[in-house]
């Protein structure tokens, strides 16, 4: 580290350089969204214990992915979309790969306000129609925060949204807690049949988000990156703040996020897997949601309601500003986040207004999201391995290898998926 990054460092106590934290949160926020709980919530109810390892493996491959992304957007500062987007040279290819990314984004944006919209049926009776409009108009709310008061203020909203979901999650656990030896013996890989292997592909869609890896880099680069027009104020406090300093940081940063998301994700499980395995009905979030009353009572299944709603409102937000970001990056067109909020609303309500099955549709989604994974995960892994692009901060060699067992994994799980799916197997 040169000597002036050295001695900006030193007058930055630890204390202060808390600032430096709130990118890998409000990513984080992704990473709880409702497909997580359906997913987690059925794998739990079906199969008990089976998939804790699933959920234990997502959350460690997520914290590299994570902190690969916010690298990106810290060093180079542009987002991985910016950087596809200027590196594909042919347009054709671009397109085609905004497509995928696009429906990636569609089928997150279906998951959050499909879930905000079961939530408030839940908690206060409205049509799940009118549910899901209320969920985006609040998203709308949260996504005027971030255009207007920036970066630090939209991560404040969303970071208190993500206690209230922390909180609904594990509050049952309190009142029920998991049997040790299932939890244990959970933790070794194994599948029992198609469901358990589509499941398991469900709720790594639902951990490694492919537009929780766009959006990071994003995030991390408005933070953080000179030019950025939402960074004024960091930058201020940023001035003479090394970019080791920045990455130190924003590996505490993605522990934290990482280490509550995966808790939470667990919680999930662990409750469904305690309380509701071999329940009739309990494959559907209302049908969990009757289960945890009857058996733990209405304040456990309301806090489980609020979490839920907390996860669709703070999530669609997530999804929304990651999908404006993929369509900016990919064919440098900058819609506005509302307009882009408005259109991608369309599908999930179309979905909830044909009676579709919430809990199906969810679940679902998160499968889509898994095959999303690899083409997100394999350019970021290979883009910052880089010397040319990012220098002296490009991975080393133990963090690509591990960058590329966790993409060789997951394209071997869709691929196993598939032939058992369509197979008969």
């Amino acid at each position: 580290m040169p000597k002036n990054d050295l001695v900006a460092d030193r007058r930055h106590t630890p204390g202060r350089g808390l600032w430096l934290l709130g990118p890998a949160m409000v990513a984080g926020v992704a990473y709880l969204d409702p497909g997580n709980v359906a997913s987690n919530m059925t794998a739990g109810a079906t199969f008990g214990y089976l998939l804790v390892w699933v959920v234990v493996l997502g959350n460690v491959m997520a914290w590299l992915i994570q902190y690969l992304s916010a690298k990106l957007g810290i060093v180079t500062g542009e987002s991985l979309p910016q950087v596809l987007g200027r590196r594909i040279q042919r347009p054709w290819a671009r397109r085609l790969y905004w497509v995928q990314a696009e429906l990636v984004a569609m089928a997150t944006d279906i998951a959050e306000v499909i879930g905000g919209a079961v939530a408030l049926n839940l908690l206060f009776g409205v049509p799940l129609v009118w549910g899901g409009a209320i969920t985006g108009v609040v998203s709308m709310l949260l996504l005027v925060v971030q255009s207007r008061r920036g970066a630090r203020a939209f991560e404040t909203v969303l970071i208190g949204l993500l206690l209230i979901i922390a909180a609904g999650f594990t509050f049952g656990l309190f009142f029920a807690p998991p049997d040790p030896a299932g939890v244990v013996e959970g933790l070794v890989p194994r599948f029992e049949g198609t469901n358990s292997v589509l499941l398991a592909a469900s709720i790594l869609g639902a951990t490694i988000m492919p537009h929780a890896i766009y959006a990071h880099s994003a995030l991390s680069r408005d933070r953080f990156a000179p030019g950025s027009p939402t960074a004024a104020a960091d930058l201020e406090q940023a001035r003479g703040i090394s970019t080791l300093r920045l990455l130190r940081a924003t590996r505490w940063d993605v522990t934290i996020a990482l280490v509550v998301a995966g808790t939470v994700n667990l919680a999930i499980l662990l409750l469904a897997a305690a309380n509701l395995a071999g329940v009739d009905g309990t494959d559907s979030l209302e049908g969990a949601y009757a289960a945890l009353r009857d058996g733990l009572g209405p304040v456990v299944a309301t806090m489980f309601a609020v979490g839920l709603l907390a996860s669709g409102l703070a999530s669609t937000s997530v999804g929304a500003y990651a999908g404006a970001e993929i369509m900016h990056g990919l064919l440098r067109v900058r819609v506005p986040l509302l307009v882009r909020r408005l259109v991608t609303l369309i599908p999930a309500l179309v979905i909830l207004a044909l009676g579709v099955d919430p809990t199906l549709a969810l679940v679902l989604s998160q499968v889509v999201l898994s095959f999303g994974i690899p083409f997100a995960l394999i350019p970021l892994v290979a883009l910052t391995a880089r010397r040319d692009l990012l220098g002296a901060h490009r991975n080393r060699p133990l963090t690509t290898a591990g960058g590329v067992l966790a993409s060789v994994f997951l394209v071997t799980l869709n691929a196993v998926l598939l032939w058992l799916v369509f197979a008969g197997g």
